[in-house]
């Protein structure tokens, strides 16, 4: 059993000042931080994605551009993959099954953003691939939608997609859960 670090889209446009800023997202940082502080000192893999938007008018993640760069507070080193993506699933036309897998990775732990879209689709898929996930949720943001002219706030958003994959895809646990279930471990 193998374990990896997978931080999805933790880049400028979601953060405060940037294009498409979501609710919960320093903290949702701060926790993804913690989590990559603990899986750099435990020398385990770490695997960054890191979403490049199609078209000339995308509203964010526009290549070239500040805000498509990861977070200077999650910032990868050397040594750490980053991987590029154009869509929500982080699985499609990129080298991340190639590398989990040629990294001997049979668990994945994960985080970032949008827990409605790019952390729900790469988790899904990651299950699909026989990984065993676990979403650490306070460590994930997502943003108000509309429905049929009602607006349903972040937290709504965010909650209901973490209970989704809890139901079969992923273990979904706090940062503190997540720490406590490690400690316990020989």
């Amino acid at each position: 059993m193998k374990t990896a670090l997978l931080l999805i889209d933790l880049q400028n446009d979601y953060f405060p000042g940037g294009a498409m800023e979501l609710a919960g997202i320093i903290q949702a940082a701060a926790r993804a931080r913690a989590a990559l502080d603990a899986f750099r000192q435990g020398r385990q893999p770490i695997f960054h994605l890191q979403h490049l938007a199609l078209g000339e008018n995308a509203p964010f993640f526009r290549p070239q551009t500040p805000g498509v760069e990861i977070h200077p507070s999650l910032r990868p080193r050397p040594g750490e993959a980053v991987i590029q993506k154009h869509y929500p699933n982080g699985f499609r036309d990129t080298t991340l099954l190639a590398s989990l897998t040629g990294a001997g990775v049979t668990d994945l732990v994960i985080g970032g953003a949008m827990s409605h879209m790019c952390i729900d689709a790469t988790t899904r898929a990651a299950f699909d691939c026989g990984f065993r996930c676990t979403v650490i949720h306070d460590a994930c943001a997502s943003r108000d939608l509309v429905f049929q002219g009602r607006t349903i706030p972040a937290a709504q958003v965010h909650g209901a997609f973490m209970a989704a994959l809890a139901l079969r895809y992923a273990r979904v646990v706090s940062w503190q859960e997540f720490q406590a279930a490690s400690r316990e471990q020989p």
